[in-house]
């Protein structure tokens, strides 16, 4: 999301418009430090531990953390003869990390010659975010990616008439739903249980994770036309910062027909229109 993903202002399907023409390479890239204190942690020991990271944000890409070598644990790290090829950044070097029984190959990075024009990374490695156990920003365990700081979530009371349909079927219908904000994604409806039809509602036990958000549990849906698996989700322990939809459920706008105030919402494209 934000600033080089999806509909960010450098993303490549930017939603907005500038009072300027925008020229030269359409590819971004922003380099810049973090006041967080991030840890990574790989079967029990903290490979990183560093209060002076950098964030680098890339079109097309999530943003990544960057740790001065200094903060990094060298002895467990082993050269591997693995190279990658970035023709934004230059040649890339890689490490596995190695702890006690365990070991994550390929999974740390670093441009030791970055080509001209690409920002100053040499000196600091990344890791790939799926190969390590844990990631903390301070004391919080955080999921999936880094928080960048230009992504957004914001929880509001509305009283507006939602009306929600799976194959025709009123499934849902609240005077009350918490309408939530995500920067780059559609607005959502989370809307109380008692306030969607019990039979409708099948349990699932699938679960996803975000960092903004913390960690979803789903429902799916059963219409007169069948089972719709996943069809909506709901966190039961969210983060504090998104407290107020806790146990709320919400449906994905990309499936299903929404009703708002009157008005058919058309249905969103985005990354989860493919299920």
């Amino acid at each position: 999301m934000t600033l080089t993903i999806g509909t960010g202002p450098f993303g490549p399907q930017s939603a907005g418009s500038f009072n300027f023409t925008r020229e030269g390479p359409t590819h971004a890239l922003y380099w810049e430090p973090s006041d967080r204190r991030v840890r990574v942690v790989f079967n029990g020991e903290s490979v990183a531990d560093s209060r002076s990271v950098m964030l680098l944000h890339e079109t097309g890409h999530l943003p990544v953390y960057y740790f001065p070598l200094a903060d990094v644990r060298s002895d467990l790290l082993e050269a591997t003869d693995h190279s990658t090829h970035c023709p934004f950044k230059g040649d890339a070097r890689y490490w596995s990390v190695r702890v006690g029984d365990r070991v994550a190959t390929d999974a740390v990075w670093k441009y030791e010659e970055p080509i001209d024009g690409c920002p100053p990374i040499a000196g600091h490695v990344a890791f790939y975010w799926d190969r390590m156990d844990h990631w903390y920003e301070e004391d919080e365990e955080v999921f999936v990616h880094p928080r960048d700081p230009y992504h957004r979530v914001d929880v509001v009371p509305s009283s507006r008439h939602v009306r929600i349909c799976v194959d025709g079927e009123l499934i849902a219908e609240s005077d009350r739903p918490m309408m939530l904000f995500e920067t780059g994604l559609p607005p959502r409806y989370y809307l109380p249980l008692d306030d969607v039809r019990d039979e409708v509602l099948v349990p699932s036990d699938s679960h996803t994770r975000c960092p903004y958000k913390g960690i979803a549990s789903y429902w799916s849906v059963k219409t007169s036309e069948g089972v719709h698996e996943d069809l909506g989700w709901y966190y039961p322990g969210p983060i504090e910062e998104a407290g107020r939809i806790r146990g709320l459920v919400a449906f994905y706008n990309e499936h299903v027909d929404i009703t708002c105030d009157g008005e058919e919402l058309e249905r969103p494209v985005t990354r989860f229109s493919k299920r």
